[in-house]
């Protein structure tokens, strides 16, 4: 039976809530709303507002609550509408959440996961629509993960929960309603948040991508496929070099899909600890896709126009490949 991404996220909310009383939920709308994108619904009624709290729209008050109760031995998930809302709160995550357990010499410990949504595709402007996944991935002392399946939405929270340290997870929006089958309870039970996943084995080329990217990186893969290029697919759900090099040692072809700008992005990173490490397996030089460096557009046309899309990384590994 299929369920959608969201229901995947609800249902590790709600195993996460009833196996550990120091679990709680808080953010803006999450209990009688049950969440901008519905994935706490019904949560307030199952478990009460003790565990499921409505905050102020006060992004840094709440954040440094969440902070303050993880350090008191809670275990608390702070939910931020939308990522453009997070600098709100970049004091309190990465002042205090990422720097407490250096700054104390090891004493002081901050398990706080936080979630969020990413990413554009809804028409909901540009101060919901961003994609700044790499501001985050830049500080030490904060795990990132970006779950693209509706099984690592439902596998990543018990590990995160369980994780010492602060972890942000990005939930892209165009991802919320997808659905799938989950697969068997052992295969999402084993989600291993260190690691990225080969979401396709390939030849020619790899397409390195993650979060709301891959279905639009395996979309060009089916389409590469039925002409003949057969392409590796490899979803970042944390940022993972070594497994980044072994594709890229199989492949010697890269085309990193990233719906950041260019300029700055984690496919710039990724390109740069290629180019560090696997030079001389390549075969020509890195291409990316990124989305283009303008705010987010309302309009439909050109919001489709600022994002990366399928016949873009399609062209790129033709292009790369010279076919």
């Amino acid at each position: 039976m299929k369920i959608s991404y969201r229901e995947a996220l609800r249902e590790a909310l709600r195993e996460a809530l009833a196996q550990d009383s120091r679990v709680f939920l808080m953010g803006e709308d999450v209990g009688r709303y049950g969440g901008t994108y519905a994935v706490s619904k019904g949560l307030l009624e199952e478990f009460g507002p003790d565990r499921i709290r409505d905050t102020p729209l006060s992004e840094l008050g709440f954040m440094g609550a969440g902070v303050g109760a993880a350090l008191g031995g809670m275990r608390p998930i702070v939910e931020i509408m939308t990522i453009n809302f997070s600098l709100l709160a970049l004091d309190q995550i990465v002042n205090s959440a990422a720097l407490l357990r250096h700054m104390s010499g090891g004493q002081c410990a901050v398990p706080l996961v936080i979630r969020m949504a990413t990413g554009a595709g809804r028409q909901l402007a540009a101060q919901h629509s961003h994609s700044l996944e790499n501001w985050y991935a830049h500080i030490p002392g904060i795990r990132v993960l970006a779950p693209a399946t509706v099984a690592d939405a439902r596998g990543m929270l018990a590990p995160a929960l369980a994780d010492p340290d602060p972890v942000v997870i990005f939930e892209h929006a165009q991802l919320y309603s997808q659905e799938d089958a989950l697969p068997a309870e052992r295969v999402w039970r084993a989600c291993d948040i260190s690691r990225a996943a080969v979401r396709r084995a390939g030849t020619r080329a790899s397409l390195i991508t993650y979060g709301g990217c891959l279905p639009k990186a395996m979309q060009a893969a089916d389409a590469l496929a039925a002409v003949g290029i057969d392409v590796e697919v490899l979803d970042l759900r944390p940022l993972d070099l070594d497994t980044i090099a072994a594709s890229v040692r199989r492949t010697h072809r890269v085309v990193v899909v990233d719906e950041g700008w260019k300029t700055g992005s984690l496919a710039a990173e990724i390109v740069a600890r290629i180019a560090e490490d696997c030079l001389y397996d390549l075969d020509a030089p890195p291409r990316r896709v990124c989305s283009v460096e303008v705010p987010i557009p309302y309009a439909r046309h050109m919001e489709a126009a600022a994002l990366p899309q399928t016949a873009q990384i399609v062209a790129a590994v033709k292009e790369m490949l010279n076919v």
